[in-house]
């Protein structure tokens, strides 16, 4: 298996998502540079892999809606974050997910 940032070796269960979180920006758009310190902490993330659905009280299944590939807007302080291989990761229920972002 080759060693690729958007590789992931990990299944996330239900109606988890494995998003890797985005660079934050490092320039304002009038040109400030931004220091590390006063930088936020990321809310978009691209998703690397989905668990198959939740399952109702009827054990119907229920898909998601997100894909992986997909850039999301996420909560702040939404999810864990996990390290898996040399990768900062990040898992979250797809309820977490605010909005995914189109062309």
């Amino acid at each position: 298996m080759a060693k690729d940032k958007d590789s992931v070796s990990i299944r996330p269960l239900e109606d988890r998502v494995v998003v890797s979180p985005l660079e934050a920006e490092e320039k304002t758009s009038g040109g400030i540079f931004i220091p590390e310190a006063a930088k936020e902490k990321p809310q978009r993330g691209k998703v690397l892999a989905v668990g198959p659905g939740k399952r109702t009280d009827s054990g119907e299944l229920i898909p998601l809606t997100v894909a992986v590939g997909d850039v999301v807007v996420y909560g702040r302080y939404s999810g864990n974050d996990v390290k898996v291989g040399d990768s900062e990761v990040k898992i979250l229920r797809e309820g977490d997910i605010l909005a995914r972002l189109t062309k």
